[in-house]
């Protein structure tokens, strides 16, 4: 079992920037696939970037390339999200996942079903 603890959002102004932090409870994430999600009111959770197990391979959805950046430490105990020039379609509720991977360090996964482990969510607003 893993636990994600995330951190880092709140409330911006539209062009500002916020990095979302995550951290597995008691462990690191060496062996895990990471991706972030996000899910805004009325809406399904969607996809937002992943990156792979061995940290070589990053993938982003349309609306955010060039804006978010996915990367993970040296140290291999944390997962960040940079987010800059945030824009108010931007604001949703922010989610960690993690995916046991036994073998290969080269992959992305896209899909809700594709994670085992989710954190509790953060909070981004971005205000015009």
């Amino acid at each position: 079992q893993v636990q994600l603890v995330e951190s880092g959002g709140g409330l911006v102004q539209a062009g500002g920037s916020l990095r979302l932090s995550c951290v597995a409870s008691g462990r690191t994430l060496s062996n895990y696939a990471m991706g972030w999600f996000r899910q805004a009111p009325g809406k399904e959770r969607e996809f937002v970037a992943g990156i792979s197990r061995g940290g070589f391979r990053t993938y982003y959805t349309d609306s955010v390339k060039g804006r978010f950046t996915i990367s993970r430490d040296n140290a291999k105990t944390t997962v960040y999200l940079q987010m800059n020039s945030l824009k108010p379609e931007d604001t949703a509720t922010y989610y960690c996942s993690a995916k046991d991977v036994d073998y290969g360090t080269g992959y992305v996964y896209t899909g809700v079903s594709d994670y085992d482990y989710w954190g509790q969510g953060t909070q981004v607003t971005v205000s015009s």
